[in-house]
């Protein structure tokens, strides 16, 4: 499929007293830079996206975006070319949280898809923390994203004030940007799809969490409600979740599961991936 490429990235229509556009400057790229070192909790100074890389990011045709409430910066987002296959990877996005009432993100990512589509892309990756409930929510039901991959320890050790002390799994998604669900997302008819009632491979007890095998039926894989407090009050109760989640969660990938929703109280939905249909016209059995 051919687009065309405009002569300028178009910006997303703005929600109240939002508007998103590609950052540019170096005044800019000091205030996103800033702005994620205060989403991810990092000392001043020690931005993981700097001012200099968003400047050669910028320079060479990738994505540094920011979004502006009533004039100030309150969330960016940044992303760059994924040569082999033809997407964009986002590799950083955050907002302010006294802005997330205001659909900052939803914008951003609306306006990421935008950028991408003028430029012939149709496919955007990201991964996300799959203990963060909200951010499941987000991805998977407000977006339309389809997660693809569970990668334990995906960036190693990390220093900042989210997640310092705890493995960085992820999960991979994918957004396919002329899906059905990114389609709707995009014009704001998205709404939340039914999963149905099934088994919880995680049982919560006082300070314990038991896990249930897959016998390969759909099941909820839970999360706990706001794993950041959970770190702060039990920090061996977070690392029980990252184990129990990992465990069920890749371990189900790994046996061809795939997720196929997320459920706010419940968490994420899996189901045995479809088995295609055959080819018309051939036969199946013994001859």
């Amino acid at each position: 499929m051919t687009l065309d490429r405009p002569r300028r990235s178009l910006a997303t229509p703005p929600g109240p007293g939002v508007t998103v556009r590609e950052a540019t400057g170096v005044a800019e790229f000091e205030a996103v830079s800033a702005l994620l070192s205060r989403v991810w909790n990092r000392s001043p100074g020690s931005s993981q996206v700097t001012v200099s890389l968003l400047r050669a990011l910028s320079m060479t045709g990738n994505y540094v975006g920011a979004a502006f409430v009533e004039g100030r910066m309150a969330g960016a987002a940044v992303a760059f070319f994924a040569p082999d296959d033809g997407s964009l990877h986002s590799h950083i996005a955050g907002v302010d949280a006294e802005c997330r009432a205001r659909d900052v993100g939803f914008l951003l990512k609306c306006h990421q898809r935008t950028w991408a589509l003028g430029r012939g892309i149709r496919s955007v990756t990201w991964t996300f923390d799959p203990l963060v409930r909200r951010n499941a929510y987000f991805n998977l039901v407000k977006l339309g994203a389809r997660a693809t991959a569970y990668l334990p320890d995906f960036y190693g050790p990390m220093h900042d004030g989210l997640n310092r002390g705890e493995e960085s799994d992820r999960l991979l998604v994918e957004w396919d940007l002329l899906s059905p669900a990114a389609v709707a997302a995009a014009d704001a008819r998205w709404s939340r799809p039914s999963v149905g009632e099934h088994p919880a491979l995680i049982e919560v007890g006082e300070g314990s969490l038991h896990v249930v095998p897959w016998t390969g039926g759909a099941a909820f894989v839970p999360v706990p409600e706001d794993i950041e407090q959970v770190r702060i009050e039990d920090p061996r109760l977070a690392q029980a979740w990252r184990h129990r989640v990992r465990d069920v969660l890749a371990g189900a990938m790994d046996r061809g599961a795939e997720i196929t929703g997320f459920d706010r109280q419940r968490g994420y939905v899996i189901a045995p991936t479809p088995t295609p249909a055959p080819p018309a016209g051939t036969t199946s059995g013994a001859r």
